[in-house]
């Protein structure tokens, strides 16, 4: 009883959904139907899509290096990190709910909150296909217009999302490993298993159920050492050391 309480409670809006849906059905099948196969439709698209947004999430995470998302989306990375987040926006596919795990991990990887905006802005209201669906159908006129009024808009939303949005107030993953690791993390969804790190810093990791961990902080600078050289050898780049207290 404990457990189904704990499950619907972490479920809630399913639950909830699964209510709605039950209710109509008695009160009016025809409409149930037809939202049942409206929910179908927009499952089918996610699952379709979803898989392969994660893997690319996941090929972020593992070997684009932090250095080369803040250079380039990073909150100093200026007009250009804004050009190119424009870019991507404008040139990517698929609907806009396969952009938000795509910016999740740009964020996590040091990407600004005003050039996420601007990826999510342009990925929503003015991808490339959609500009020469809208050119087709409303004129070129039309397109044009909207298209450089509503680029002003997301440049400025962009700035103003940046100063009322800090980065502590998006939830963020952290590491499973224990904070007394003073920074010290092993992202286990990218370690391989290689075992190069346990080799140069064996003081410092360990192996468990074929991923590597933290065995203990780093105490001195020659341990410092030997972690950088594993960070920098890393074949998933799944190490990370942040030297604040």
């Amino acid at each position: 009883m404990i457990k189904l309480k704990k499950a619907v409670n972490n479920n809630r809006l399913l639950v909830l959904v699964i209510l709605v849906y039950s209710v109509l059905s008695v009160l009016s099948p025809d409409k149930a139907a037809r939202a049942l196969k409206g929910s179908l439709y927009y499952v089918k698209e996610m699952l379709m899509i979803m898989p392969v947004i994660l893997v690319l999430t996941s090929l972020i995470t593992a070997w684009v290096p932090r250095k080369t998302i803040e250079n380039s989306f990073g909150s100093g990375a200026g007009v250009k990190g804004s050009i190119l987040s424009f870019l991507l926006g404008s040139f990517s596919a698929g609907p806009i709910y396969a952009a938000f795990p795509v910016c999740k991990t740009l964020l996590e990887k040091g990407a600004g909150i005003s050039n996420i905006v601007i990826i999510l802005s342009t990925w929503a209201v003015i991808k490339v296909p959609m500009l020469i669906n809208e050119a087709k159908f409303l004129s070129f006129k039309f397109m044009i217009i909207r298209w450089i009024l509503t680029t002003v808009s997301i440049f400025i939303m962009g700035f103003i999302m940046s100063r009322l949005i800090k980065r502590e107030d998006i939830p963020m993953e952290h590491s499973d490993e224990d904070p007394q690791s003073r920074g010290l993390t092993v992202k286990s969804a990218c370690c391989m298993g290689c075992r190069l790190c346990t080799r140069i810093a064996p003081d410092n990791f360990a192996m468990e159920s074929k991923k590597a961990v933290v065995l203990v902080p780093v105490g001195n600078e020659a341990q410092q050492m030997r972690v950088l050289e594993a960070m920098e050898k890393c074949p998933a780049k799944a190490i990370g050391l942040n030297f604040k207290e």
